[in-house]
């Protein structure tokens, strides 16, 4: 812990943190989180060329899975360059004007993702519930407002933060826990009264992961009640079926964040190394598994890829 002796405000510098104890080998202990990383990138800007470019795939579902794809991929620009700044280049500083700005990119776009992921949920609950009107009910117009009204969400939730950390005291020298800045870790290194800053990223959170994950769970609940009216058992489990995509992408999303906190309460002191590696993977299995997932369990996402891959071999032919 550095001195707030000399502490001073915008000026600060911020070192990064790799895994503790495992200076001496983190370069091979990063290939991995590295390689998910690249990978993520190239699937996900795969999803992407396959949705812009096939008619068949400009449908509702498949729009708000290339916002959902967008929004990892802004994830993966945000922590990587500073992953690779510390566990290849072996620089740690990072001044405060930069950290700012990962920390809004970092948290807007988690908070994009968790907002697409809530208009999915009732974009399927539409769906099974009145499939005959589905597309009246979100043509694009509407698919587009509701893009709008998350990407102005996540920007109004976060621009607080940045501007209100300038106005906070920090030592001319702080250590972070991660390999990249997150509010809450800049706002317990601050030197002076953080009240206000902890209550508007606390706000920041209600209002975005508490009240999607909320209204995700409201929505499958209504799915539930909807699958459960419908008298063939057959059409039951197509209508579920079309669901599980969603719900496994939804889990990979929020159950890394839950396993983090506890992690953090319970055993972080004793384990800092994993609390590292849990901060880290938090931030990149989601962007990793949800191409994987929707490849899987979508024959229109596979049968687009296809056809664009095989088109390609007949124009080097």
């Amino acid at each position: 812990m550095f001195s707030c002796n000399s502490s001073t405000s915008g000026h600060s510098v911020f070192l990064l943190t790799g895994f503790p104890g495992l200076e001496a080998s983190q370069h091979w202990v990063s290939i991995p989180i590295n390689l998910i990383c690249v990978v993520s990138i190239v699937g996900n800007s795969i999803i992407l060329f396959v949705i812009r470019t096939d008619p068949v795939l400009h449908e509702p579902m498949y729009i708000f899975l290339s916002m959902l794809a967008a929004s990892d991929l802004g994830l993966c620009v945000s922590t990587f360059p500073t992953m690779v700044q510390l566990f290849w280049l072996g620089t740690r500083e990072l001044p405060f004007d930069l950290c700012a700005a990962q920390m809004f990119f970092i948290h807007a776009f988690t908070y994009v993702e968790s907002g697409v992921l809530l208009a999915m949920a009732f974009d399927r609950f539409i769906a099974i519930r009145d499939p005959l009107h589905y597309a009246t009910i979100l043509p694009h117009s509407a698919v587009a407002k509701v893009g709008a009204a998350i990407l102005v969400r996540a920007v109004l939730l976060n621009l607080p933060g940045p501007i209100l950390l300038r106005n906070l005291l920090f030592p001319q020298i702080s250590e972070l826990s991660h390999c990249y800045c997150l509010h809450c870790d800049l706002v317990q290194l601050a030197c002076s009264d953080i009240q206000i800053n902890s209550l508007v990223g606390l706000v920041s959170i209600l209002f975005s992961l508490g009240l999607d994950s909320s209204l995700i769970i409201l929505s499958y609940a209504l799915i539930l009640r909807t699958v459960l009216g419908i008298a063939s058992p057959g059409e039951r489990l197509k209508a579920l079926n079309t669901c599980v995509s969603h719900l496994c992408i939804v889990l990979i999303f929020y159950l890394p964040k839950l396993g983090l906190s506890v992690l953090h309460r319970v055993e972080k002191h004793n384990y800092p190394a994993l609390a590292v590696l849990m901060a880290n993977l938090h931030f990149l299995v989601p962007p990793l598994m949800n191409p994987l997932v929707y490849c899987i369990k979508s024959k229109q996402i596979r049968q687009g890829f296809l056809k664009r891959f095989q088109q390609k071999r007949v124009d080097v032919s």
